[in-house]
C-alpha cells in the first residue's frame, strides 16, 4: 500500500506542476497563491517576490503594518519584528520561507523527471529559454537548469525597444514570462532553484547541487553574465533596500516622486532612465566618461534629451552611500571640478556591465581571459579543436557542448542575439546526434 501511496503522490505532485504552469498561462484574475507579509526593505522579502513574479505564481504582498491584516491575519504583526511570513492559498503558514522549499509547495519542478535527456540547458535566460522551445517543439527531450528564476538577466531590463515585432518594446520581465510558459507547454523541464555543482563534457552528465545527476546527450550553456560589482564601503548592505543592480520594471512604482540616480551610460541604463522617468521626481545618470555618445545608441540620446526630469552628470562617479535602513543619500565626485557633493537618494541603480562567472568550467572547455566561452572558429584558432571535422558555429571545444546567448565570446550583446543563438544551437545539436547515430551505425 506504502508503494501505491508514494505513486499517488508523486502523480498528484506531478498534476499539480503542470496545472501550476497551466493557470499562470490562463490570465490570473483567481485568487493569489501566496500571501507575503515582509517589511518594504527586507532582502529576503525582495528576493521572494522577484521569484515569485518570474515563476509567474499570483501573491498579494503586505507589510506588517497594513491595516488590512487586522482583522484577516493578525499574527503577520509579527513579521515586522522576526522577518518574513508566507500564507498559502490552502491556509499553510510558512515563518521566513525558503526558496526551495515554497517552489515544491506550489508545485514548481525543482527535480527531474528522468535520468536521460537529448539536451541539458544550463541557464533560464532569453538564451536558454530559446533553445528549450525550439528543442522541445521538435520533440527532444529537453530540460533547463536554472539558478535563480527564469529570465536572469534580460528580467532587469526595464524595455527592450528594439526586439522585433514588438513596435511599442517589450520589458525583459514580460518577455521572459511568456517564454518561460511557451517552454512548459511545449513539454521542457524547467528546473528552478537548482545549481550546477560541475559537468562532465566527455560524458555529458551535469551533476546538481545535492548530488542528483542528469545524463544528456548534449550540453548548451546559456549562463549569461553576472552584473559587476561597485565596491563601495557599505554598499552590499544596501543592496534590495534602495541599491539595485539592473532595473526590474517592478522596481519603478516603488521609485514614486522620488529622486533616483543611475550609474552607467550603456543602452540598459538610457532605457532604465527613461522608464524611471516616468515615475520618479528627477533622474539623474551618473557617467564616468566625457559623453553618452560613445557608448549609447542615437535614439535613446535623443528621448533622454526630451525629457524635462532626466539630467547626466558626466565625469562623476559614486564614492560613498548613506542610510542606515535603507538607501538615503549618495556622495557623488566630479572628476573634472575635483569636488564631491552629497545627493539624497530614493534609489540607486547600478548598470556599469557584466562577466562571464565560467570558473566552474572544466579545463576541458575553452575561455578567453575574461570568461567568456570560445565557439566555432575561435576554437579551431585557439588550437583547442581535436575532431577531424570542423567545431559546428556554436560548439565549445568540448564536442557536443554549444553555448549561446552572453556567455559566449561574440562582440553582440543583445537579447535578440540571445534567442537567435538558443535557436540555432538546437539547429547544431540535431546535426551533432544526427552525426552520433551515424557514426554508431557505421561501427555496428
Amino acid at each position: 500500500m506504502l508503494v501505491a501511496h508514494h505513486h499517488h503522490q508523486k502523480v498528484s505532485a506531478l498534476a499539480r506542476e503542470r496545472m501550476g504552469g497551466l493557470q499562470s498561462i490562463t490570465s490570473e484574475p483567481q485568487k493569489p497563491r501566496v500571501l507575503l507579509v515582509g517589511a518594504r526593505f527586507d532582502t529576503a522579502c525582495g528576493d521572494l517576490r522577484r521569484f515569485l513574479s518570474r515563476n509567474q505564481i499570483s501573491f498579494n504582498w503586505l507589510t506588517p503594518d497594513a491595516p488590512e491584516l487586522e482583522g484577516s491575519w493578525p499574527e503577520a504583526r509579527k513579521a515586522a519584528t522576526e522577518g518574513l511570513m508566507a500564507r498559502l492559498a490552502d491556509g499553510t503558514v510558512i515563518e521566513k520561507p525558503e526558496l526551495r522549499d515554497l517552489a515544491n509547495r506550489l508545485g514548481v519542478q525543482t527535480h527531474p523527471r528522468a535520468a536521460d535527456y537529448d539536451v541539458t540547458i544550463i541557464g533560464g535566460g532569453p538564451a536558454g529559454l530559446a533553445a528549450a522551445v525550439y528543442g522541445a517543439s521538435e520533440g527532444l527531450r529537453t530540460i533547463v537548469v536554472e539558478r535563480e528564476a527564469p529570465g536572469r538577466q534580460a528580467g532587469t531590463s526595464s524595455r527592450i525597444e528594439n526586439y522585433l515585432g514588438f513596435p511599442s518594446g517589450i520589458s525583459g520581465d514580460e518577455l521572459s514570462s511568456r517564454a518561460l510558459s511557451q517552454a512548459r507547454r511545449l513539454g521542457a523541464e524547467i528546473l528552478v532553484t537548482r545549481s550546477v555543482a560541475r559537468i562532465d563534457p566527455a560524458t555529458r552528465e551535469v551533476f546538481l547541487d545535492g548530488d542528483e545527476i542528469i545524463r544528456s546527450r548534449t550540453l548548451i550553456l546559456a549562463t549569461g553574465v553576472t552584473w559587476r560589482r561597485l565596491g563601495i564601503e557599505g554598499f552590499d548592505r544596501l543592496i534590495g533596500k534602495g541599491i539595485h543592480y539592473g532595473a526590474a520594471r517592478s522596481e519603478a512604482n516603488a521609485m514614486h516622486g522620488l529622486d533616483v540616480y543611475l550609474v552607467g551610460a550603456g543602452n540598459s541604463a538610457g532605457q532604465a532612465a527613461l522608464h524611471f522617468a516616468g515615475h520618479a521626481r528627477q533622474v539623474t545618470l551618473v557617467v564616468r566618461g566625457g559623453s553618452l555618445e560613445d557608448s549609447m545608441s542615437h535614439y535613446l540620446i535623443e528621448q533622454l534629451r526630451a525629457k524635462s526630469n532626466v539630467a547626466v552628470m558626466l565625469r562623476s562617479e559614486v564614492r560613498a552611500v548613506h542610510g542606515d535602513t535603507s538607501l538615503a543619500a549618495i556622495d557623488i565626485a566630479d572628476k573634472a571640478g575635483g569636488e564631491t557633493r552629497r545627493h539624497e537618494c530614493g534609489g540607486l541603480f547600478i548598470f556599469i556591465g557584466a562577466d562571464a562567472e565560467t570558473e566552474w568550467l572544466p579545463a576541458d572547455i575553452a575561455r578567453n581571459e575574461r570568461g567568456y566561452v570560445l565557439t566555432g572558429d575561435d576554437v579551431r584558432k585557439a588550437g583547442r579543436w581535436s575532431q577531424d571535422r570542423d567545431p559546428y558555429l556554436l560548439e565549445t571545444s568540448a564536442p557536443g557542448v554549444f553555448a549561446c546567448g552572453d556567455v559566449r565570446l561574440s562582440p553582440v550583446k543583445r537579447v535578440a542575439a540571445a534567442v537567435g543563438e538558443g535557436s540555432m544551437a538546437i539547429a547544431f545539436v540535431h546535426q551533432y546526434l544526427a552525426r552520433e547515430e551515424q557514426a554508431r551505425r557505421s561501427r555496428s
